[in-house]
């Protein structure tokens, strides 16, 4: 079957893209590490003995850059409902996320520890119907906010993968009802017609939402 010129497009863009053959050169698992890494670097986000969960983690460029970053200390955990080649010093729960059993799975693997951070670049498989598109991308969104609610710790952050349109702004508002400080970043790895843009919550506060 002949591919679509869309496809063709995205194949094009992809095998010339500069951080498609730095990720090569490097070993990293995917283009998006340097996404994590211009935020890492920008905001200071990690420190040693951090306690980190990486939802919708596959291929597992951010796992990976993580569990560099953080050295010899503190922990990773990721979970998708992709399998995901092993990486050294990474706990991988093969699960959707959507599931009660997965998440019951996810809690037994913390074992009570407090999350420090918790990582989204999660994204539904797009369909080209943008509104069913939109729709999809920001339940994951509300389900990884779910998680945050019942294990980020007081002072947290929370990174996530957003796109911009219906439901956006509500979601904000959500984030700033939890969180400190909530900004907006666009990494340079981000590709420019792409709505997606990431949302940093930091210094998640005490005591139930208002």
């Amino acid at each position: 079957m002949p591919r679509s010129k869309s496809s063709q497009r995205w194949l094009r863009e992809h095998f010339s893209d500069p951080f498609v053959k730095k990720a090569q050169a490097e070993g990293l698992r995917s283009r998006a590490a340097y996404k994590l890494e211009e935020l890492l670097e920008r905001d200071q986000l990690l420190k040693p003995g951090m306690t980190i969960v990486d939802l919708g983690a596959a291929p597992g460029g951010w796992s990976q850059l993580a569990r560099k970053r953080l050295g010899d200390s503190g922990r990773v955990v990721a979970l998708d409902i992709l399998e995901m080649p092993p990486i050294a010093g990474v706990d991988f729960l093969h699960g959707d996320f959507r599931e009660a059993e997965t998440l019951s799975r996810l809690d037994a693997l913390l074992a009570g520890a407090p999350v420090d951070l918790v990582l989204s670049d999660m994204a539904p498989n797009m369909s080209g119907v943008a509104v069913a598109d939109q729709a999809r991308a920001m339940h994951l969104a509300e389900l990884a906010l779910e998680f945050v609610d019942g294990h980020l710790k007081p002072g947290g952050a929370f990174l996530i993968k957003l796109f911009m349109g219906t439901g956006f702004d509500d979601y904000l508002r959500q984030l700033r009802a939890r969180f400190g400080r909530v900004v907006i970043r666009k990494p340079e790895a981000s590709r420019k017609r792409s709505a997606e843009v990431y949302a940093l919550a930091t210094a998640r506060r005490e005591g139930p939402v208002k």
